[in-house]
């Protein structure tokens, strides 16, 4: 399968997903946005996994780049093509299939519980993970479930935390089940100012140390992308595209 990835910063990279990828004989492209790197074509590629950042989905004054990100990410949408959001990447698929992205009510940096909904337990991706787990978390805006997507997972800080769409073809996920030690670690020497004290945000110390929560998440991700690419397959044989929304470029607020 060939995977392209989109990157929105340098110091925020695949993760656990390089090692799942390479071990599995997929093969590994990117567009890295922050220096301007053109887009793939969607002839070229099989799945597309859109990377995390510290910046906001409406800031297109600032982040340019963003306007055709969402173009490339409506084409997807339109297209056969798997898709996996992360964080900002979630929220940028739900932005793009019409939902509202917003400042939460509280910011969320550090491993919290999530419980899995309902819905989820008749998931093909997700069904058979544990009702409740703890997951990285490392974000301040949220979205709202799109409409004609399934509501997935649910934390006490944040209501809304995954969604699939299309028969599962499509998955966004606000937590960082990908991150290892040093992914974290480059976080916090980045966005340090982004530690403000709040119910839902840990020290640094609170947050490394946590080994084993490491590997376990991502064991978690790598059975949550073995199972997606598996749907996306049969999706692939039998599905047709959703209908998007008419794609509308947002000015910053």
């Amino acid at each position: 399968m060939r995977i392209h990835y989109l990157q929105h910063v340098p110091f925020e990279g695949l993760g656990s997903l390089e090692r799942w990828a390479l071990s599995n004989g997929h093969t590994l492209s990117a567009t890295r946005l922050y220096d301007d790197e053109p887009l793939a074509r969607l002839q070229e590629i099989d799945a597309l996994v859109i990377l995390g950042g510290p910046m906001n989905v409406y800031e297109e004054e600032r982040h340019p780049w963003l306007v055709k990100e969402k173009a490339f990410i409506k084409q997807a949408l339109e297209s056969d093509t798997l898709i996996l959001g992360i964080c900002l990447g979630a929220q940028l698929i739900a932005d793009v299939l019409g939902a509202k992205v917003y400042r939460n009510q509280h910011q969320e940096i550090g491993w919290f519980p999530l419980e899995l909904t309902d819905q989820a337990r008749e998931s093909q991706v997700f069904g058979s993970l544990p009702s409740k787990f703890t997951a990285l978390h490392w974000h301040g805006d949220t979205f709202d479930v799109p409409a004609g997507a399934t509501h997935i997972a649910t934390s006490e800080g944040c209501r809304n935390q995954a969604f699939v769409f299309d028969s599962e073809r499509v998955v966004g996920l606000q937590f960082h089940l990908e991150w290892k030690r040093e992914n974290l670690a480059a976080t916090l020497r980045e966005c340090a100012d982004e530690l403000t004290e709040g119910r839902y945000v840990q020290n640094p110390d609170e947050m490394l140390c946590r080994e084993g929560d490491f590997e376990e998440n991502n064991r978690m991700m790598d059975q949550i992308v073995q199972k997606f690419a598996a749907a996306g397959r049969l999706h692939g044989a039998h599905g047709s595209a959703p209908s998007v929304p008419k794609f509308k470029p947002r000015r910053a607020i």
